[in-house]
């Protein structure tokens, strides 16, 4: 069955760059078996209502400013999958999430971010899906839950965010991790590992540097979401983690 992944996105520069994270997407993706389509879950779509993108190719947008003009060059041209789209809707509606099909929302950084490193070609039909902050995380999680049957028709579910990600606290010329990033990346890692659900729902009350890591929570939902895509094995791997700008993570999970 494949995998679902939970990945970093970083900063959009991400797609440029050359480093031990983005070498890692590159190499990982040849280990794996290439998958029929994409749904990939993105931090910079947030909708208070479920959307789920209709598109028949994909365009990208460039939500962010002040950056080389390179990256404004980055095209993702993926076809949709309409019949993946509606699928979803049903497999949403079965746990009272109602979604609703966007036929015009381009990729965001999130998503062509990543998926340009990984699958350049771009030739793997893409469906993206909105989050919703507002609700609670035991239901990120059985959205996740209800995504997982996907899995076994060879679709790979990416979660796109952050697990410490927090512009006003990175340091452009520091090339070493701060130790409170550190030491919440470790208590992450913990809780994941031990399948502890309770804390990582509660993450913001007892978690070291919660607020300094995740200062809003967009950027953790997608986490949540792709370990609820695994819970039926409850079986995670730490796939890759690296630092930029001193506290900036760069982190890959697994899950089965």
């Amino acid at each position: 069955m494949m995998p679902s992944l939970f990945l970093s996105h970083g900063t959009p520069l991400l797609a440029l760059e050359k480093n031990s994270y983005t070498l890692f997407l590159k190499e990982y993706m040849q280990t794996m078996k290439k998958p029929a389509a994409i749904v990939i879950l993105s931090a910079h779509w947030e909708n208070e209502d479920q959307m789920i993108s209709a598109v028949g190719k994909h365009e990208v947008i460039y939500d962010f400013a002040g950056f080389p003009e390179e990256i404004f060059q980055i095209t993702y041209p993926a076809r949709g999958c309409l019949e993946l789209s509606d699928r979803i809707l049903t497999l949403l509606s079965r746990i009272d999430v109602l979604g609703e099909l966007d036929e015009r929302r381009p990729l965001d950084h999130g998503a062509w971010g990543l998926l340009h490193l990984m699958y350049p070609e771009a030739d793997i039909p893409t469906v993206s899906m909105s989050i919703s902050p507002s609700l609670p995380f035991y239901k990120q999680y059985e959205i996740g839950k209800a995504l997982r049957e996907l899995k076994e028709n060879n679709v790979l579910i990416i979660g796109s965010g952050g697990t410490v990600h927090n512009f006003t606290h990175i340091q452009k010329d520091m090339h070493v991790a701060e130790g409170w990033a550190i030491e919440f990346e470790n208590w992450v890692e913990e809780k994941i590992m031990k399948w502890d659900l309770q804390s990582l729902f509660n993450y913001e009350n007892i978690a070291p540097y919660s607020t300094e890591a995740v200062p809003s929570k967009e950027h953790f939902i997608p986490l949540v979401i792709a370990m609820g895509t695994g819970d039926d094995n409850k079986k995670a791997a730490l796939l890759h983690r690296s630092f930029q700008y001193g506290n900036l993570s760069l982190t890959a999970w697994k899950f089965e």
